[in-house]
């Protein structure tokens, strides 16, 4: 460490193709995270929070069936998934969508086979989450919402959701941060993210400190925002009376 030669200048040197400095290539990193951490967690919550109503339903094979899919999901690791959707599941598609999906850009192939391993996995957390707050909730506040001449699927949207995610908002945020930080297995199907920028930058300028201390400030200064913002959306969204406020 003592014999180490810092260069934070590197970043602003251009990469051996020309045409960019090293700051260009971490400024794409971020924005690729930033993307496939966004794309994945909007189809986890979205199907993490049709799956959590699932969970709750009077239906034994709606329930079975998506507690079947938490177990799935959950237990098997998530880069073999990653591998699964990118290099099995083509081949397993009729062989004229297979094809043409391996027909596409690399790049396309790589974002959207990192989305859905991503936002499926993600989702079978959520439905967890949202299963435990609607659980949480008096059982009188479904009987009331029938006795109003509700649906339970009204009941549901306009009652026993809009509590329930007021509830779960803080371990939501969790799994907000963890897919952010799980996006960083997607470099392995090539798509180059933060943290994979950050290895192509110790290859080429044999700056390891530098470019290593840049990435956890950039993850730190992400996850930061993500969590002031839920914060945020938490203290709006908050009952008074009825969620005790945080202190």
């Amino acid at each position: 460490m003592g014999g180490y030669h810092w260069n934070w200048g590197v970043f602003f040197q251009q990469v051996p193709s020309g045409g960019a400095t090293y700051l260009d290539w971490f400024v794409q990193g971020v924005e690729w995270t930033l993307l496939v951490s966004a794309a994945g967690w909007a189809i986890a919550l979205a199907l993490g929070a049709l799956l959590g109503v699932l969970r709750t339903v009077p239906s034994r094979a709606l329930r079975g069936f998506a507690a079947a899919y938490v177990e799935l999901f959950r237990n098997i690791p998530l880069l073999v998934q990653l591998f699964l959707w990118y290099f099995v599941v083509p081949e397993l598609l009729p062989k004229a969508l297979g094809d043409a999906i391996k027909g596409s850009p690399p790049l396309a192939q790589q974002f959207v086979a990192a989305t859905l391993c991503l936002g499926l996995f993600t989702a079978a957390r959520v439905c967890e989450q949202v299963r435990a707050g609607i659980e949480s909730i008096a059982r009188g506040q479904r009987a009331a919402g029938l006795a109003l001449g509700l649906t339970l699927p009204q009941t549901y949207r306009f009652v026993l959701l809009p509590m329930a995610f007021r509830i779960i908002l803080p371990p939501l945020t969790s799994e907000a941060l963890n897919i952010i930080k799980n996006s960083s297995v997607v470099s392995t199907i090539g798509l180059i993210e933060l943290s994979r920028q950050a290895q192509q930058l110790v290859d080429y300028s044999a700056q390891p400190y530098e470019a290593f201390i840049a990435v956890t400030i950039a993850y730190l200064v992400i996850n930061a925002v993500v969590m002031y913002a839920m914060r945020w959306l938490e203290h709006r969204t908050r009952i008074p009376g009825y969620l005790v406020a945080a202190k």
